[in-house]
Order: structure tokens, then sequence, then C-alpha cells
């Protein structure tokens, strides 16, 4: 009976070792946010789950990084962590490592301030690693634009057009939605194009390419990780009835980058390398 309890007692010991171990590292999902709940509920949280489901050995936690975003669902009760707030509160935990997969679309102005933010803290944890937005690599690019190709059908002989439309920046990550632009064309997808809002390419360049190619009709999708405030207007109401005076057939397919499995999948890859 003896050795039944020694046994017991290792069991347990390892038991605990391996608790321990769980509850010492955490995974920090970082978000821009979103005040529409239905978007949030498809982008967001559908990619949280997925990660928790992903890597059960590790805490997984939220944060986001729009002040904006979060002042507003404060006064909805809804609260959400910064990024500082949330490595501190991991650290009371007792957290020591941590790794943070943000669901930026390129490396831009978030990216640089999340950066900032995490060196604020870094002293108090034994190692963070920072992983790379959805568009860092061009076998990043490469991915991505075989997932849009797949998920969003335009038939070209028909001169159905899709354009694809970031939230852009000043700047140098830029130049990535060019290379995605670019990408596309060189994989023989001359009717896919992307543009941005604040960024470069523009809507008068995209235009261009499609009134070339003699377009008859364009299916306009958010290249944003959620279908938020710039989907709902500056895509589906200003750049829709820009091209609509143009003669052009226009939809809008209100899908965020962050509905698409096959885009979780790659920042739960990006987790994992």
């Amino acid at each position: 009976m003896k050795y039944v309890y020694y046994y017991i007692s290792l069991f347990l010991v390892f038991l605990c070792s391996a608790t321990c171990w769980a509850q010492d590292t955490a995974l920090l999902m970082v978000h821009f946010g979103t005040t529409y709940d239905a978007t949030r509920a498809k982008t967001i949280d559908a990619i949280n789950q997925k990660a928790a489901q992903a890597f059960p050995s590790m805490i997984v936690r939220e944060a986001y990084t729009s002040r904006i975003v979060m002042k507003r669902l404060d006064k909805r009760g809804i609260h959400k962590d910064t990024p500082i707030d949330a490595l501190l509160r991991l650290r009371s935990e007792g957290v020591r490592t941590v790794k943070i997969q943000p669901s930026y679309v390129i490396d831009g102005i978030e990216m640089e301030r999340l950066r900032k933010d995490v060196e604020q803290v870094r002293p108090f944890f034994d190692s963070i690693w920072v992983s790379t937005p959805l568009l860092y690599t061009v076998e990043d690019a490469k991915k991505v634009c075989q997932v849009l190709v797949n998920r969003h059908v335009a038939d070209a002989k028909k001169r159905e057009h899709v354009l694809f439309v970031g939230h852009g920046t000043e700047g140098p990550a830029t130049a990535l939605y060019s290379q995605l632009d670019y990408m596309l064309r060189a994989g023989g997808h001359g009717n896919y194009h992307v543009a941005t809002i604040e960024g470069y390419p523009t809507q008068e360049t995209a235009l261009a390419q499609i009134k070339s190619m003699k377009g008859r009709k364009v299916t306009l999708v958010p290249l944003l990780f959620v279908a938020g405030d710039h989907a709902n207007n500056d895509i589906s109401v200003e750049w829709k009835e820009a091209l609509e005076k143009e003669g052009l057939m226009v939809e809008v397919r209100l899908e965020g980058l962050g509905e698409v499995p096959d885009i979780q999948d790659l920042y739960i890859e990006k987790v994992k390398k």
C-alpha cells in the first residue's frame, strides 16, 4: 500500500509542476479593437477562441490598442485592457513568459506602439516575444493572395473585378499593399486589385486599372481584420458611390479578414513559429 501512496505522490508532484508551467506562460492576442459587436464576435472573439484551442497549455488573454474604441466600449460597460494593463495583470498572476500575437494587417504605427509598450514592462518578465502582423514577409503575402482569390471569386470573362480596400498608413509599411496588388496580377489575377483609404495605392489608381480593362462589375471587400467603421462607412458608402458614378455595378461584401478561417490559421501559425 505504501508504494501506491508513493506513486500517487509522484503523480501529484508532476501534476502540480505541469500546472505551474502552464500558468507561467501566456499568449496575449492584441487587437486594434472594434465597437461593432457582430463583427467582434466573428473576428476578435473567434481568433481568441481558436488560439485557446490551439495552445491549451498557455493562458490566452486579449488586449486592445485603440483608446477611442476602449472608451466607447467602457461607456457600454465593456472593459478591455491595454497591452500594458494585460501584461502587468499576467505578471501579478505569476506569468513570466509571454508570447504576443497582434491581429494587425501590416507592420505600421500600431505595431510600433505595441513594441514600445512591451519595452516598458520587459524587465518584469523572463522573456516576451512579439510576433509579426499578417503581412510581413514575401511568403506571408503569397499566402494571403491565395486565400483572397479562393475566397472571392470573380469571372474575368464577364468583366468582374474584386477590389480589396485596406486602411493604409503614411509610413513605409504602406508598400505592402502595392506588393499584394502586384502579386495578384503576377499570379494571373489581373481582375483583382488592392487600394487603401489612407495610403497607396489609392482609389484613383485602382479605378484606372479597372477602367483600362473595361470592367463592368466591382465587388468591394475590406482588407481589414474587422469590418467596422471604415467598412460600414468609407467602403460601403463613399467608395461604393464613387465607383457607381463611374458607371460600374458595385457590390459590397462586408467580411473582415478575421472572419476567414484560413486567415485565422495564418495568425495561429505565426504563434507556432
